[in-house]
């Protein structure tokens, strides 16, 4: 089997991950990691599009048999950006995960697979997203290993779908005058590098850093 994996932010989490996916596609084909989408060949049997930042064409979508995406949500609930931290900001503990087929529209082809992960409430964004990406990692394997069985059940998306927004900067913000326990689950999803948590206070801005104690050890 022909595959790639393409992620298109080469700062992404999800980039170690990968990786580990092309090593694993690569022991019953030919798989590669690219970049851009710009870089899938004709006759691909699977593009994998993860942690993609960047709309696929269509026409790039024509050159793969496949074109697979994994979303962290129950679509059509949940489409659009960041749906980890949206719903672990709206207190879930467990977060599903589906496997579907991209096409011309946002997060709307239809499933191939659904899985989930679970988490105690203790964990901060690193832990979630490695979490995240040994799944990820494994339903994309599966797929890889099932996809005609797979493909053949495949199943579109049922109900009114719910679409997150893009987060910013500005959705760190810590309010000084509520508790740490009051916006733990905040602390919890914020990136200590590119989104850190902060808050403004006496005319002044201070930033935070949350990491577990063993971290600093």
């Amino acid at each position: 089997m022909k595959t790639v994996v393409v992620v298109d932010n080469p700062g992404s989490w999800f980039m170690p991950h990968a990786r580990r996916l092309v090593g694993h596609l690569s022991r019953g084909g030919e798989s590669r990691l690219v970049a851009s989408a710009d870089a899938i060949a004709t006759g691909t049997n699977v593009a994998f599009l993860l942690s993609c930042e960047r709309i696929v064409p269509a026409a790039v979508l024509a050159r793969s048999e496949n074109n697979v995406v994994v979303h962290a949500s129950a679509l059509p609930d949940g489409r659009g950006m960041s749906p980890l931290a949206w719903q672990i900001l709206e207190g879930k503990g467990t977060i599903p995960l589906s496997l579907f087929e991209a096409i011309d529209r946002v997060d709307a082809g239809p499933i191939y697979l659904s899985d989930q992960v679970e988490f105690d409430g203790t964990e901060l964004l690193p832990d979630m997203q490695s979490a995240l990406g040994r799944k990820m990692v494994d339903m994309c394997v599966r797929f890889a290993a099932n996809r005609e069985t797979l493909r053949a059940g495949a199943r579109p998306q049922s109900g009114t779908p719910s679409y997150y927004p893009w987060r910013t900067p500005a959705d760190s913000q810590l309010d000084p005058h509520h508790t740490i326990a009051e916006q733990f689950d905040l602390l919890r999803i914020v990136d200590n590098r590119r989104y850190p948590a902060y808050f403004d206070f006496r005319g002044r801005r201070y930033v935070l850093s949350i990491t577990h104690a063993k971290d600093t050890k």
